[in-house]
């Protein structure tokens, strides 16, 4: 599980789905919550928050720049690749901590990934759960 700390600069309500947008280090994540300002006590403007997202909602692109509707995208250096018989564990560093994807190994022979190179992490808003 890849773990987060920030802290919450932003939140927008709709009835009863908020979303949150948390600055850790440089790197803004936005996620939604199914909770409110008014239902959660810890749903306050600058307050310190925990992230947890799964290995396998990690989305991997060569480069910085890439055209998609992910909110969260964190750029870092691949600092490990561990290569299984179908799926593939591969180590980002970036200003946040060390963030892990686990992705087809097809993709990463597809992407040519190699340690060294620049990548971006994105995970989709949906897939951050937070906690104080």
């Amino acid at each position: 599980m890849n773990s987060v700390t920030g802290e919450i600069t932003s939140i927008k309500v709709s009835g009863n789905i908020s979303l949150v947008t948390i600055m850790a280090h440089t790197i803004f994540f936005k996620t939604l919550v199914v909770e409110t300002p008014a239902t959660a006590t810890w749903l306050k403007l600058y307050n310190k928050i925990n992230m947890i997202f799964k290995e396998t909602e990690v989305v991997i692109g060569k480069g910085l720049e890439h055209p998609v509707s992910l909110q969260n995208k964190l750029p870092g250096k691949i600092i490990g690749i561990e290569n299984g018989e179908l799926m593939s564990q591969v180590k980002v560093d970036t200003v946040v901590g060390n963030i892990v994807a686990i992705i087809s190994r097809d993709a990463v022979v597809q992407l040519n990934l190699q340690v060294g190179e620049t990548v971006s992490a994105m995970v989709k808003t949906n897939e951050i759960m937070i906690s104080q």
